[in-house]
């Protein structure tokens, strides 16, 4: 699989099936210029139809993660040439949210390793993701406000079920600054470590190891909690196990799925 090349982005898959995605950017954190923004959509979807792609790893290279929108890059008077925000020119999101919701979208998991700097867009960025791995001392700010504009690139869809009410609503309100540890309280972080990427790409070769349908269709349903209704939820859940457990091949992927998770809990015990 040839995936594009960029001076914004890398992608390198190893023979487990990881993707993991670099922002290459380092000499400006990894801030979001237009180029980034391309490469980093072009990324997504290429990575969407891949063969052979199990789990996503997004990590910066550098000092930072991603320092949110590099505001060099662009005019203080709006760009006529580029689309209403409210125009829709990727699905149910306009490009600036696409670079975020992107990941949310990959049919695999992604999972977000967050050093240094995480600020405005690199929030968005990693919120994207469904798991994110931190440094205690990482930098993390939802910064939108501080501008004078509303949090953007898809973030309160989302934030929907990982932080409070009201602890998302005074980190957009005062842009005040927290860290990867206390982000791991507030649910915007999944596990802090000094090692976010080696511990990254741990998580990853587990679910890597996974029946890779099942996977999709649970992040499928992940997807789906807070959208649909009970009764809907519970008729979907039911669809994706009867997919799975429709053929042989598929069934004989479970038994052994099975047998070889007994197995280790033998030797465990």
């Amino acid at each position: 699989m040839t995936f594009p090349t960029s001076e914004r982005v890398s992608i390198d898959l190893n023979d487990q099936g990881i993707a993991h995605v670099r922002l290459t950017r380092p000499e400006k954190m990894n801030a979001l210029d237009p180029a980034m923004f391309e490469a980093i959509i072009a990324a997504a979807t290429a990575l969407e139809t891949a063969p052979g792609v199990r789990v996503v790893v997004l990590s910066g290279e550098g000092p930072s993660f991603c320092a949110g929108l590099d505001t060099s890059s662009f005019g203080a008077e709006p760009d006529a040439s580029r689309p209403p925000l409210t125009e829709r020119t990727h699905g149910d999101s306009n490009t600036f949210q696409q670079v975020a919701t992107a990941w949310r979208k990959l049919p695999v998991p992604v999972i977000a390793a967050v050093h240094g700097v995480c600020f405005g867009g690199g929030m968005q960025i990693a919120s994207g993701a469904d798991i994110r791995v931190a440094t205690p001392d990482a930098r993390m700010a939802i910064m939108e406000l501080k501008w004078g504009l509303v949090p953007d690139m898809g973030g309160y869809q989302l934030w929907r079920g990982l932080v409070r009410d009201d602890v998302l609503r005074e980190l957009v309100y005062t842009n005040r600054q927290f860290s990867g540890e206390e982000a791991q309280g507030y649910g915007l972080v999944t596990h802090v470590t000094g090692d976010p990427l080696a511990k990254a790409m741990e998580i990853a070769a587990t679910i890597a190891d996974r029946n890779p349908h099942a996977i999709r269709a649970a992040k499928r349903l992940s997807n789906q909690m807070y959208d649909l209704g009970g009764e809907d939820l519970l008729m979907q859940e039911s669809v994706e196990q009867a997919a799975i457990m429709r053929t042989p091949n598929q069934i004989e992927a479970v038994m052994a799925g099975m047998a070889k998770r007994k197995a280790n809990y033998e030797d465990v015990a």
